[in-house]
């Protein structure tokens, strides 16, 4: 690549912190890899310097989890996911409060503080269903933080309950509803969303709710799925909305990234490899500059790149996913124990320390 002082300068403004946009984002995406990287590191280390008392940099975190999917049955038919089943299908599902109690009591055990349930577009479970199930878990395991329900479910509820957005997260938050997971963001420019999932919510809907879940007291993550049908330009649209949407509200505690895993989905598409992960995460780092975490994808990408990942901008390697379900029923199936995190992170130099939700450090 050829450097002039355009270049230089911008290089420069990544440095000292400053706001990129768009056009500087695109420069950025065509520098040499191990580049692009460094300036991504500088930015976790200037967006982390001042958290866990001044040690932010010292520090790689993880979570310990359980991602718990209550249901299989979905009408949206995204040809991206391979979970999805209807109704009529034999290996179709809804889960029992049993089930449910086993699988938290594990992760229990195992030091989890938090579960991520997620499901699908049920077409039959009505309101009270939702809401018994929250009550029940927060009863039974009041420690459990319940980080469940991605906007795209949320969008379904309301056209099946009929019920404003706002009424809905405030009755989720009071029986039990601790915060949302950022699924379902795909990539948040329309003409991208009708090409995959076109029965699943538009851009401005799932900014709207979680708009509407911050503004009720119910922090988020935010994610990406990249390496499909998108553009650069389609990837960098979806980083300007959602850091403007942090912007207005504040409540996104954490952005990831993956790769679209193609294998037993409807949508065909050329498997993006490391390399370019790890230039699309270090973008991500550079241009959320008001988001402070950003978590490794090591799930899709494995436990050696997601390692990597964590000197191309990542704060945090996620969670050790002690169950998951959607990306390996497309052919990804890597699995991580605490002390595979553990050792990954002092292999690089740093301290790994537990976390909760919200990125408070969770003592041992």
């Amino acid at each position: 690549m050829i450097y002039d002082a355009s270049m230089d300068a911008l290089m420069q403004k990544v440095w000292d912190g400053k706001r990129v946009n768009a056009d500087d984002a695109r420069r950025l995406y065509l520098l040499p890899l191990e580049e692009l990287g460094m300036l991504a590191h500088r930015r976790r280390m200037l967006a982390k310097a001042e958290s866990y008392h001044g040690r932010g940099n010292d520090i790689i975190t993880y979570n310990v989890d359980r991602n718990i999917n209550y249901t299989n049955i979905c009408n949206v038919y995204c040809k991206f996911c391979a979970f999805y089943r209807t109704e009529k299908d034999s290996d179709a599902y809804v889960i029992t409060k049993e089930e449910l109690d086993q699988k938290i009591k594990e992760t229990v055990e195992l030091g989890g503080t938090q579960i991520l349930m997620q499901g699908g577009h049920h077409p039959s479970l009505d309101l009270d269903w939702y809401l018994d199930l929250l009550s029940h878990i927060k009863s039974k395991f009041p420690q459990v933080n319940i980080h469940a329900f991605s906007p795209s479910e949320f969008i379904h509820f309301q056209k099946v309950f009929q019920l404003p957005m706002e009424i809905l997260l405030l009755k989720f938050k009071e029986a039990g509803l601790g915060s949302i997971p950022g699924g379902g963001g795909e990539i948040l420019v329309d003409k991208v969303r009708k090409r995959i999932a076109p029965l699943k919510a538009m851009s401005d809907e799932w900014l709207g709710v979680m708009d509407m879940a911050h503004r009720v007291g119910l922090h988020s993550s935010a994610t990406m799925m990249f390496g499909h049908v998108e553009t650069l330009d389609d990837r960098i649209e979806h980083l300007e909305r959602v850091r403007h949407q942090q912007e207005a509200t504040g409540g996104f505690t954490a952005f990831i990234a993956w790769t679209f895993q193609s294998e037993n989905t409807r949508l065909k598409a050329e498997t993006i490899g490391a390399h370019e992960y790890l230039r699309m995460q270090a973008l991500s780092r550079i241009y959320l500059d008001n988001i402070e975490n950003i978590q490794s994808s090591w799930v899709t990408q494995g436990l050696e790149v997601g390692q990597v990942a964590l000197t191309y901008g990542a704060n945090d390697l996620g969670s050790i996913m002690i169950e998951e379900n959607v990306v390996s029923q497309a052919g990804t199936t890597f699995q991580m124990t605490v002390s595979d995190m553990q050792r990954l992170i002092c292999d690089l130099g740093y301290e790994p320390r537990q976390r909760d939700n919200w990125y408070r450090l969770v003592e041992a």
